[in-house]
């Protein structure tokens, strides 16, 4: 479905939505509430919406809501969370050298099915200290891991994946 079929409400409130997360992403990069940055900020906060709406269900995305919204700044607070722990445990391994460790490759699966869910999915595993997507076909990824815990699917698909999942499948489902 275009966007340009889309009623006009359902078109008005997703780039309403577009815009609070452009800005909000603009001031959490900058850090800075001077004039002239959030003047920066809510112009582009303003022209990506308007440029990428035509594009927006194309591109795979469900239509926004405060549901989803939610969900995405929750998200992220779960994402930072899992980078800070996942740095602290391998900055402790480094710096215990006895500590054991157990590199390997697992597969996990995911109950994803949007293209986009997936790929957000890869790139937070990845972003995620001591874990790396090395592929990712149909509904498994290939995870390099520095810390084999299991190679059980189920298993290591909770370990690894399931912590994200439920919020992306909030998101994008």
């Amino acid at each position: 479905m275009q966007q340009g079929s889309l009623p006009l409400r359902t078109r008005v409130r997703s780039t309403a939505y577009l815009f609070v997360i452009c800005l909000l992403v603009w001031l959490g990069l900058t850090s800075s509430l001077q004039p002239q940055e959030v003047l920066v900020g809510v112009g582009i906060s303003v022209v990506l919406p308007l440029w990428l709406g035509p594009h927006y269900s194309q591109l795979g995305l469900p239509a926004l809501g405060l549901k989803r919204l939610l969900f995405f700044f929750i998200y992220l607070l779960v994402l930072g969370f899992e980078v800070v722990t996942a740095n602290l445990d391998v900055a402790y391994r480094v710096l215990h050298p006895a500590m054991p460790i157990r590199p390997g490759v697992v597969v996990i699966r995911t109950h994803l099915t949007s293209d986009i869910a997936r790929m957000v999915l890869a790139n937070s595993i990845t972003l995620t200290p001591g874990t790396f997507t090395l592929d990712v076909v149909g509904d498994r990824l290939l995870i390099h891991w520095i810390n084999v815990r299991t190679e059980d699917l189920a298993e290591a698909s909770r370990l690894i994946g399931e912590r994200f999942e439920r919020y992306l499948r909030v998101i994008f489902e």
